[in-house]
């Protein structure tokens, strides 16, 4: 396959506009050219790019067709949305259901076959303390579990749930790297941000929104 095509069919139109990750940077611990996704984006590349993201309470699936050389990930914050039908395109990116269906479209448009699938799933963590009793993490790690096998694409890694934050790392090859985040900045980084970020969205559409 054409190594160009990879940054081509990256970043070519998406079905849904503003969610594609646009973070392109070159990752020194691996040598290559990365993209960083943020919480309610996804990725889908056929060009040998490694693929990164930072979670907390947040899912990422990392979803590849390796006989096509097509690899995709997508990072979502919450499980599903009771009101999807109110909700524009970038907005429904941060409920996992409408991620994951938008990541399995994408794969097979850039030439995966869904036979062919294989998932490796992360994150899920109880990072927020003040939000406990919602057990967001938990509940996006049982979402993505389900999710895959009512898809039947297998899951060949997981690593959910637990105390910790997780930097993971997909590379061409369809390895996953995970590094569990123990310095507390970084925890603490990762905190804030989904924390403000789940502030936002319930102030803005209400908490019966997106507690399911």
């Amino acid at each position: 396959m054409n190594p160009g095509l990879l940054q081509e069919r990256g970043s070519r139109p998406s079905a849904v506009p503003g969610s594609v990750a646009t973070h392109h940077y070159f990752d020194r611990d691996f040598d290559c050219t990365a993209v960083k996704l943020l919480p309610a984006e996804y990725y889908v590349t056929d060009a040998g790019i490694l693929l990164t993201t930072v979670l907390g309470s947040c899912v990422a699936a990392c979803v590849t067709d390796v006989e096509a050389g097509v690899a995709g990930m997508n990072h979502f914050m919450l499980p599903d949305d009771a009101e999807a039908d109110a909700r524009d395109q970038v907005e429904s990116m941060r409920y996992g259901a409408y991620a994951m269906d938008v990541l399995i479209a994408e794969l097979l448009r850039a030439g995966a076959r869904r036979e062919r699938l294989r998932a490796k799933v992360f994150g899920g963590a109880a990072v927020l303390a003040n939000m406990t009793m919602l057990n967001i993490g938990g509940r996006n790690a049982d979402f993505v579990l389900r999710y895959l096998e009512k898809q039947r694409i297998t899951v060949a890694a997981q690593d959910l749930r637990g105390l910790h934050a997780r930097r993971v790392c997909l590379l061409p090859t369809g390895k996953a790297v995970v590094r569990k985040l123990r310095a507390q900045v970084d925890i603490q980084a990762v905190q804030r941000d989904e924390g403000e970020l789940l502030r936002k969205w319930s102030a803005t559409y209400g908490k019966g929104s997106w507690v399911a």
